[in-house]
Order: C-alpha cells, then sequence, then structure tokens
C-alpha cells in the first residue's frame, strides 16, 4: 500500500487524482495541501470523494503529520517547486504534474533527490498517448528538420507555451540541426504573430474555455506534411500516467523528467 498526499485537490486535476485513488487498491490517500479548508475533511467538501483524510494549508505540517510516502502535486509551477523540495526534505516522494520548472529548478531537485536517495518524477504531460506523440516526434525531426508546434490549453492554464510543448521541441532538438525556418527576411507586421522560437522552431499557444490539452506537431517536406495530434478530451486521461508514477516513484532514488522514461 502507498500512502499519498494530493496537493490541490479542489482544482480539476486534483480532484480526478482523488477519484482515481478511490479506485486504486493500492492507493490510500492521507491527507491533501489546500489554501483553504484546514483541518477539514476532505469527506466534508463539496464535489470531492468520501475520503476521511484531512486537508492541511500548512504544507510541512501534513507532510511531518501524515508519514506518506508519495506527494502528488498537480497545483501551479510556484507551489509545485515548494512543495517538491518541501516534500523531499521530509523523505516523501514527489510526483508533479506542474509544468513551467527552469532548469536550475530541476537541477536543485535532483540534487536534493541524490542527498536524500529518494526518487521525484515530473511529467509535463501524464497521458500515455502524449508521451507516445512527443516520440514520434522525435523520431519524425530526423527526416523532416522544418516544424512547428501549436498547443492549445484551457484558458485557466498559467503558463505558455506548454510543458509537453516545450518537452517537444527538447526532443525534436536532439535529432534536428539548428535551422532558421521560413523566409530570411519574414517581417511580423504585428508582433509575437510567428509564435516563441525555440533553435528555430515556432511554437504556437492558445488558449480558449472548452479546451482541455491538444498538440500538433507540424512537419512540412517536399511537396507533403506530415502531423501528429493528440487530444485530452477530459482529465481522467492523465490519471493511468500519476498512478505509474506513484508505484514507480518507490523504485528509484532520482529524478526523472517525463513519463516516457517510465514506460516499457
Amino acid at each position: 500500500m502507498i500512502d499519498v498526499i494530493v496537493a490541490g485537490p479542489r482544482g480539476k486535476m486534483g480532484t480526478a487524482a482523488l477519484e482515481m485513488i478511490a479506485e486504486e487498491e493500492n492507493l490510500n490517500l492521507v491527507g491533501c495541501i489546500d489554501r483553504k479548508n484546514d483541518q477539514s475533511r476532505v469527506k466534508d467538501i463539496e464535489g470531492l470523494p468520501a475520503f476521511d483524510a484531512l486537508i492541511y494549508e500548512d504544507a510541512e505540517q501534513c507532510l511531518r503529520e501524515t508519514k506518506a510516502d508519495v506527494l502528488i502535486d498537480l497545483t501551479t509551477p510556484e507551489f509545485g517547486y515548494k512543495h517538491t523540495k518541501a516534500s523531499l526534505n521530509h523523505g516523501v516522494r514527489p510526483v508533479v504534474g506542474t509544468t513551467g520548472f527552469t532548469e536550475e529548478q530541476l537541477q536543485e531537485i535532483t540534487e536534493l533527490c541524490e542527498e536524500n536517495k529518494l526518487g521525484a518524477v515530473i511529467a509535463p504531460n501524464f497521458a500515455t498517448g502524449a508521451v507516445l506523440m512527443m516520440q514520434f516526434a522525435k523520431w519524425a525531426a530526423k527526416h523532416f528538420p522544418d516544424v512547428e508546434i501549436i498547443e492549445k490549453h484551457h484558458d485557466q492554464k498559467l503558463d505558455a507555451p506548454s510543458g509537453t510543448a516545450v518537452k517537444t521541441a527538447q526532443l525534436i532538438k536532439e535529432e534536428r540541426k539548428s535551422k532558421r525556418q521560413g523566409h530570411p527576411d519574414e517581417k511580423e507586421t504585428l508582433q509575437g504573430a510567428r509564435g516563441a522560437d525555440m533553435d528555430g522552431m515556432k511554437i504556437h499557444s492558445m488558449r480558449l474555455p472548452g479546451l482541455v490539452a491538444h498538440q500538433e506537431v507540424v512537419f512540412g517536406g517536399e511537396g507533403q506534411t506530415l502531423t501528429i495530434k493528440h487530444d485530452s478530451m477530459n482529465r481522467a486521461s492523465f490519471m493511468s500516467g500519476v498512478k505509474l508514477s506513484c508505484e514507480k516513484v518507490m523504485e528509484i532514488n532520482t529524478l526523472v523528467y517525463g513519463l516516457e522514461h517510465l514506460l516499457e
């Protein structure tokens, strides 16, 4: 049995994680971290599953009193970073779906994992299909060096571009020679029209109500295009990856960045 804390239980992703835990025999909720409802029971909060576990506004208190094995954090970059460091300092292994970590923060977390001999998983995307999309895009980049990424998310997402888009571009960069795409004299008549630039690749972000998480990687070649696309229709699509990460993080003693490293 793996004892779990969930940070952000009232968020859509956090609620989906609670619902997943309620269905899994090998996961046990021992506490939640939230900015409201201190010392309330999860079951007393409207819309949440009927768990007896307590809610804590103080993350340090929660980590100290619950004796958890794993912290699932699906909050924001700011709190995700703080919770990840705090959990490692308390001997709890973090599984984090929050994107927006800097290279310096990832290095710091790696060092904390190794100092404490604890595993951690940070995944830009927990959907298995999204991970496969990224791997297919990396493979395609060997043959199609001209590529643009279009990511679409709900209008409450705080970071742009998404962590999945950045991770995709990083994977493509491993296979693709750096180049500037488009006409050499291209000029934006409206700043930002061509999107963000990463090693010559363009990344476009869309934010609209009604969307969940969607991405297209579009490759162009002589007389042809190739589009690799993934759509998450609801947040349940991420939960198989969260469950897998909770299990695998118990077996590792370092930071794993990206769900692809846990898939067989």
